[in-house]
């Protein structure tokens, strides 16, 4: 085996160690991950949020036994695959191994740690931009339509996993029609390949239009309570952060791209990148949006840095340029990732509250960085909710209603009792079960929220606050589980005039 590819396989087993080992076991899952994984069990060519891809990936993680391991494994498998992805891009630029080496670190030791630490598509989409690149760097350096074809059904994928994938081709077409590889628009095997990307991507299209797009529905949401509030200096300091390491390689990956003889036929590639950061700051997408697009430069960079390196005094720059995202990422290890246990980080906030991720969306400072609370207490409340549903479900059938997709997939995760909840948040809207009539009604209501025993009490014999989630640690802190027996009507239509208030806003 070629000492390459040997350093590739330690490269693919550090990110592993890695993954694994960025999460304290005080944590459990982030509440995203709940939604993503109970997909497993309703499965569709599509979603109010995301479309199918990670729901299939879902469904292999239940058909594997659904650990936690197993939860970790896929967004660290796709995050290894990008990192194989870029040496393979260098190899194709004919570069060397110092190009391959200082690439793989400083693709390693980035931000795509923290993203491939979440089961989400963020991690498949990442790679499947960086294969994208890889694909028309091979055809712009033969001319086969085969890799075409090949770019073509992964955008077809990419489209099945997350939307935003659609930016790399609107960056891409202008761009090319920029440059002298415009040519590639004369020839009839692009637009076979177009409609074999349509063909792969019509399931969802066909679901979508079944269900009146409720995309537009989610990205009006996201618009209007999310991306609103996207600081456009915030976006572009982001951008400086994620590959800080490599970010003089990502640069002079800009400039190889505009000046260097060799890489002339891939200059399209630079004016991809500005025209889809132009559309990405005029839509205000979130920073990590742009996540996708860095890996492509770091090659080009390293190959570039490679060979000035070679000559005179600059061979002595070679070891500096690797060391750089190494000493960079060392204090990061021990502040952006969960791996102090939350007693530790109360104990030392002074490190946190600096880098401000003591700072939650609403604006003030807490005690926890926002995500790490969101990976506390879900246990907690799902054996809560079992105790609960064990005393009810002798007396008739009871419904499991939540305020939050979070609350409702943590409880199916982690339930021992088959409980399947659901709430008018997210897809879970859509996964009510209506071909019963219930007895009895356990509602989750977060910490703030009206008065349950008021509102949802006469409609049922008794009622009570049956408990509450008390970990000190997690976001949903003081959310109640209130208890329902007897139900005096048919709680069902109620249920539904109320699921149809929420779709009728879309």
């Amino acid at each position: 085996m070629k000492k390459d590819y040997l350093l590739l396989i330690f490269f693919v087993i550090a990110k592993f160690i890695l993954q694994y080992s960025l999460i304290s076991p005080e944590y459990e899952l982030h509440r995203d991950e709940y939604l993503h994984l109970d997909q497993a069990n309703h499965l569709a060519w599509g979603y109010l949020s995301v479309p199918p891809v990670n729901s299939w990936l879902a469904w292999l993680i239940k058909l594997l036994g659904g650990s936690v391991f197993w939860v970790k494994f896929f967004p660290a498998l796709f995050g290894a695959l990008t990192l194989v992805v870029v040496w393979k891009i260098i190899e194709e630029l004919q570069g060397s191994l110092y190009a391959k080496i200082l690439a793989s670190t400083g693709i390693l030791l980035s931000v795509l740690l923290r993203i491939n630490m979440l089961f989400q598509p963020n991690s498949l989409e990442i790679l499947l931009w960086t294969l994208i690149y890889y694909m028309l760097i091979l055809y712009f350096n033969s001319e086969k339509t085969k890799w075409l074809y090949s770019a073509a059904v992964i955008f077809g994928i990419g489209f099945l996993n997350k939307y935003n994938i659609a930016f790399s081709v609107l960056g891409l077409i202008p761009a090319i029609l920029l440059t002298g590889q415009r040519k590639i628009f004369l020839r009839p095997h692009l637009y076979g390949a177009a409609l074999l990307a349509l063909l792969i991507m019509l399931p969802n299209l066909i679901w979508q239009y079944k269900f009146d797009f409720p995309v537009v529905y989610h990205m009006k949401e996201l618009s209007e309570r999310q991306l609103v509030h996207v600081d456009r200096f915030d976006f572009f300091k982001s951008q400086v952060l994620f590959f800080i390491g490599s970010l003089l390689v990502i640069i002079a990956g800009f400039y190889a791209l505009l000046f260097y003889k060799p890489f002339e036929k891939f200059r399209s590639f630079f004016w991809a990148y500005v025209i889809t950061m132009i559309l990405f700051v005029f839509f205000r997408a979130k920073d990590y949006y742009a996540v996708g697009l860095y890996p492509v430069f770091i090659a080009f960079g390293a190959v570039f840095l490679a060979h000035i390196f070679d000559k005179g005094w600059k061979k002595f720059l070679k070891p500096v340029f690797i060391l750089i995202p190494v000493l960079l990422f060392l204090p990061l290890y021990n502040l952006a990732f969960p791996n102090k246990s939350p007693e530790y980080i109360i104990s030392h906030p002074e490190k946190y509250k600096k880098m401000g991720l003591l700072r939650w969306e609403d604006g003030k400072d807490h005690s926890l960085p926002q995500d790490f609370a969101d990976m506390q207490g879900w246990k907690e409340l799902a054996q809560k909710v079992d105790k609960e549903y064990s005393l009810l479900s002798k007396s008739g059938r009871t419904l499991v209603l939540c305020d939050n997709y979070g609350q409702a997939g943590a409880i199916n995760y982690y339930s021992r009792k088959g409980i399947r909840a659901v709430s008018f948040n997210a897809d879970y809207i859509n996964w009510f079960d209506f071909s019963k009539r219930y007895d009895n009604l356990i509602r989750i209501k977060e910490a703030l929220e009206v008065d349950e025993l008021k509102e949802s009490g006469p409609y049922f014999e008794t009622s009570k606050l049956a408990d509450s989630i008390t970990n000190k640690f997690a976001r949903e802190r003081g959310t109640k589980i209130f208890s329902f027996t007897g139900a005096k009507i048919d709680v069902r239509p109620k249920v539904m005039d109320e699921i149809n208030e929420v779709k009728h806003r879309y």
